[in-house]
Parts: C-alpha cells; sequence; structure tokens
C-alpha cells in the first residue's frame, strides 16, 4: 500500500519508472498517468511507480516536462530549512571546488544538478545573476534568493543585489511572464549599477548582469579557455567569434605573438577593447565583422597570417527542425579555419548548440577535415561543450 503523504500522487509508465531509476529527473507528460484528481500547476507531487514511492517533484501541466523530481527522500520535509539546506550545499560545494578567486566568478547554483529544478545562479563577484525556470521555484523563489545571499554573506563574501534574468522563452512554456530586474533583498537598497568587474584565469572583465548574453557572461567556457590560452604562447592568433574577448584575452596574457579578435557585434567589440585595456594588453586588436564572410575572405586572398584559429561560435541551431542547417554553418567555419592553417597550426573549436550531438559535431570535423585535405591531430586537454585543440598536419 501507498503510504499516506500530504501530496497528490502521479503513477508513471515502465519507461519513467525506468527513467527515474537511471537517475533522470524529469517526468514527461507522455510517461505519466493521468490525475485522479485535479492539480494545482506549480504544486509539488509524489510520483510513484505501482506502489513504489520515486521521488517528489513540481509539477506542472503545462510544460512537456509535468514534474521536475527535487527529492527521492521519502522523509524530506519542504519548508524553509529544506530549502536553506539545499542552498547551503550548493554554495558549500562550490566553495570546495572552485576555492579562492574561482569562488568569486561561478554558477553557484546549477538547477536539477543542485537538486533545485529551474534555478541558475552565477555569481559576478558581488551580483548575482539568477534565472528562474520552473514554476514551482518561482512559487519558493523568496525563501530561496535571500538564503543564497545569506550562505555568501556567512563566509565574508560580499552581494550587494540579485539580478533576474528572466528575459527567456523557456518561462513562457511554464506559464510565467519574462522580464528582468532587480530581486528586492530584504533591508537593502537597490543597487544603482548593474556592472561588476570579475577575474578569470587572471584576466580582468567588466560584466554587466543587466545586458550581457544570458546571466552576463560565459561561465561554462572557463577551463576550455585556460586549455586554449596554454598553446597560444608565440602563437599569431585569429579568434573568431569574440563576443566580449574572453578567448582573445586568455590567449593574448598568455603571451601570444598577435591576436585579432572579431565579432558582427560592434558594442561587443567595444567591450572588448575595454577589457583589454582594463588588463593592459598591447598584443590583442579588435574587428567588428561578419566571420563567415571574414573566412571567405581570407581564404581567397590566399592569408598566411595566422598559426592558430579559435572558433567559439553562438549556437547555430535551438531546435531539431534546423539541425541540418547548423551542421552545415559548422563545417563551413571549420572547414576555411583549416584551409588557413599552416601543417603544424593549431584549431580551437567549439559548439554550445544542445542539438548538434557530440557525434554529429565529430562527424562534421571529419568531414570538414577532408574536403580541407588534412589531418588533425587531438589535443586531450578537454572535451567537456563540444571542445576541441586540434594540431593540423
Amino acid at each position: 500500500m501507498k503510504q499516506q503523504r500530504p501530496y497528490p500522487a502521479l503513477s508513471v509508465s515502465a519507461k519513467g519508472e525506468r527513467s527515474i531509476k537511471s537517475g533522470h529527473p524529469w517526468v514527461y507528460a507522455d510517461e505519466l498517468r493521468a490525475p485522479k484528481q485535479p492539480i494545482e500547476n506549480g504544486a509539488l507531487v509524489d510520483v510513484f511507480a505501482g506502489n513504489a514511492y520515486m521521488g517528489t517533484g513540481f509539477y506542472n501541466a503545462n510544460s512537456r516536462i509535468q514534474v521536475r523530481l527535487l527529492s527521492r527522500n521519502a522523509n524530506d520535509r519542504f519548508d524553509a530549512a529544506f530549502w536553506r539546506r539545499r542552498v547551503e550545499y550548493a554554495v558549500a560545494y562550490r566553495e570546495t571546488v572552485m576555492p579562492g578567486a574561482d569562488f568569486r566568478c561561478c554558477r553557484l547554483i546549477h538547477g536539477e544538478a543542485d537538486q533545485l529544478p529551474g534555478l541558475t545562479a552565477d555569481r559576478y563577484n558581488d551580483l548575482l545573476s539568477v534565472q528562474v525556470l520552473s514554476l514551482g521555484m518561482e512559487r519558493v523563489r523568496d525563501i530561496v534568493l535571500p538564503a543564497l545571499a545569506e550562505a555568501l554573506e556567512r563566509r565574508g563574501e560580499a552581494v550587494r543585489g540579485v539580478y533576474l534574468r528572466n528575459d527567456v522563452a523557456l518561462r513562457e512554456r511554464e506559464g510565467l511572464e519574462q522580464g528582468k530586474g532587480w530581486y528586492p533583498l530584504p533591508g537593502r537598497d537597490t543597487p544603482d549599477s548593474a556592472v561588476t568587474e570579475i577575474v578569470e584565469n587572471g584576466v580582468k572583465y567588466l560584466v554587466d548582469v543587466e545586458n550581457g548574453q544570458k546571466t552576463g557572461f560565459f561561465l561554462d567556457q572557463k577551463y576550455n579557455r585556460a586549455a586554449a590560452a596554454r598553446i597560444a604562447r608565440g602563437k599569431r592568433v585569429l579568434d573568431c567569434f569574440t563576443h566580449t574577448g574572453s578567448f582573445g584575452l586568455n590567449a593574448a596574457l598568455a603571451g601570444a605573438q598577435r591576436v585579432h579578435s572579431v565579432d558582427i557585434s560592434e558594442s561587443a567589440i567595444e567591450m572588448a577593447r575595454a577589457n583589454a585595456a582594463r588588463n593592459g594588453l598591447t598584443n590583442i586588436d579588435f574587428e567588428a565583422a561578419d566571420v563567415f564572410r571574414l573566412l571567405t575572405e581570407l581564404e581567397r586572398a590566399h592569408c598566411r597570417d595566422y598559426d592558430y584559429i579559435i572558433l567559439d561560435p553562438p549556437a547555430f541551431t535551438k531546435s531539431r527542425a534546423t539541425v541540418d542547417d547548423a551542421f552545415r554553418g559548422y563545417k563551413e567555419i571549420n572547414l576555411r579555419a583549416m584551409k588557413l592553417l599552416p601543417r603544424g597550426g593549431y584549431l580551437a573549436t567549439c559548439s554550445c548548440s544542445h542539438f548538434m550531438t557530440e557525434g554529429m559535431f565529430r562527424k562534421m570535423l571529419r568531414d570538414a577535415a577532408r574536403d580541407a585535405s588534412v589531418s588533425l591531430r587531438h589535443v586531450p586537454e578537454t572535451d567537456y561543450l563540444k571542445f576541441y585543440l586540434f594540431q593540423i598536419v
């Protein structure tokens, strides 16, 4: 018999049971049997397979992900103390694995990975940039967000403010409105600026959490930037899709002979120039240009100015429907880069698109190398985020 619990019960199919047992935190609509009673969206529900308790999570009939599991412990009580503990666990973990300066510039809360489904919280020095992407998490944010600031301040870490970057379409799938603005931390004045300085891999950056990409800065490439920088000394580097300069700045600081950083966005290039000046770097210059067109022009001119090219493009696809077009786009820039590089030159290339799988990305690289009539020697520094370092041979 199912034990009596205070939450509505939902039954999962055999497929859903296998998924949960494998560790997956989501239960999809087609894995659930219809509820026996109406359930309020955003409420907590228990999930059962037969009479076996599988976990408790946030329910939302508006979403294809109808249950986001947050606990598999039948003894958990989901009160304020529970949420404060979850936040404390996440912060303590980041402090342990990313100590010192790294802790002041990192992702503190990573959604389901920290058993806080639908919550992303990035720390940029004294500012926190937060996205709340599930209805259930929206309902407890007034417990969670003050707890996050308090967890940092107990460690002597200043928190000037929390900025909500809820300007993402995913919220609408949960029945939530988009928007952005300061979260009112109890007893504090609203900050007068959403800009702060961070240091990552020894490079100083200004970060605008209000207007920057995603939550303000691409933290997930931190170790890939470090790996790319390790081979940059003495190289002539073409840094493509530089955004605010991160890969190029890392290469320049590591002792590259010269770095030419390119992005189509004039405003991003201006920020990149400011970041270079902030770091006192004189071996890097910037150009606002279409990278596809630039690579084509360089190839036609038989340019041999570079022995190291970095490709960090935006996601070329946001859905499976356009993944073939994305494949062609990735192949074009990689093919042209391979043709521009001399034998012995280096290529750093990556994809941040979820739908461009690792297998597809590898196939694209093989196809591009074949068409460029080169071979690739893999530098096995990092394969994370579909990031590869190759030597052209």
